[in-house]
């Protein structure tokens, strides 16, 4: 047995938002170390409404670990036309889950906010010190501080009470099993799903927001996961910890690698009347590496390949 293995033997986990995207990833990565299903609790909204405090009190009754992934989330255009629900339903998943877990006893909390988080001019590669030195970039900056407001609670709670919560930053992610919805998708399902489309129509352009000239950073959501549970394994401390692969490219040049992969030959047309979020995203990895030996594995163009190559196949009858 692993000391991987041996942290999670007979660890009750709850991990909230497990049969979601990300979610499923950590749920499979804790398979791999042992963790049976009857271990493991995985809420689902229907039944578990974390904005309610009855539901938090339910989820976290006699667990160990508590791995919070639940969220409401989405790209720039939901961010944008509802601000108010994002920060009312992050905000209140996440404090009343923490506060339910202190008063049951969990002995971990693993709390994940976001790159949304960070100020929208920060320096480049964001460092977690840089954290709470502006304000966040305003088409998501409801979700980013109500989702900043776990670590503001995590480091009180362990000041206070001694609780044992960390703090993950993770930057955008992507992989199979994404939400392609065109109303609610982040960047790269939204622009596959665009590509692959337009060479199925014969369409001869391709729409995108903004001009190209913003930049991101991309983490495989596999490998989100195996950082998550790592941290969880062997991280204890009270500083926040940024989740990447520490590469940066611009929008221009993503949209011009999937048109390539998904075999799009068209023209790509900017709408700058749509904003480009925030200017630059990329992040400073160190920290991971040092306190839990973190390091992306998957390289962006393969992820890209895998990401494509599901999404053609879901689309089979």
């Amino acid at each position: 047995m692993t000391m991987s293995d041996a942290f999670w033997e007979k660890k009750r986990i709850a991990v909230t938002g497990g049969s979601g995207f990300l979610g499923s990833y950590v749920v499979q990565a804790l398979q791999r170390r042992g963790v049976r299903q009857d271990q493991l609790r995985i809420p689902r909204r229907a039944g578990d409404d974390l904005r309610r405090w009855d539901a938090c009190q339910s989820v976290v009754a006699g667990q160990d670990v508590v791995i919070h992934l639940a969220a409401t989330v989405g790209g720039i255009g939901i961010n944008r036309e509802k601000p108010g629900e994002f920060f009312y339903d992050n905000l209140m998943m996440g404090v009343q889950l923490m506060e339910a877990a202190r008063q049951a006893g969990v002995g971990k909390f693993v709390a994940v906010g976001t790159i949304c988080a960070y100020p929208k001019f920060s320096p480049v590669p964001f460092r977690e010190e840089n954290i709470w030195d502006g304000y966040p970039e305003e088409t998501n900056a409801p979700y980013g501080l109500a989702k900043k407001m776990l670590l503001v609670q995590s480091q009180a709670y362990r000041q206070q009470y001694g609780f044992n919560s960390i703090f993950l930053i993770p930057v955008n992610l992507y992989g199979p099993r994404d939400n392609f919805d065109p109303r609610s998708s982040h960047v790269i399902p939204a622009l596959i799903k665009k590509c692959i489309e337009a060479v199925a129509s014969g369409a001869p352009t391709v729409e995108v927001w903004g001009d190209g000239s913003a930049t991101r950073e991309f983490l495989y959501v596999a490998d989100a996961a195996e950082g998550i549970v790592l941290a969880s394994e062997r991280f204890d401390g009270d500083e926040p910890v940024n989740l990447g692969s520490g590469n940066e490219i611009s929008i221009r040049d993503l949209v011009t690698l999937i048109a390539r992969l998904t075999g799009f030959e068209g023209q790509i047309v900017w709408d700058t009347t749509k904003p480009n979020g925030q200017p630059r995203r990329q992040l400073d990895v160190s920290r991971a590496a040092r306190l839990f030996g973190f390091h992306a594995q998957t390289s962006f163009e393969d992820g890209l390949r895998r990401t494509i190559e599901w999404y053609r196949r879901s689309l089979q009858p």
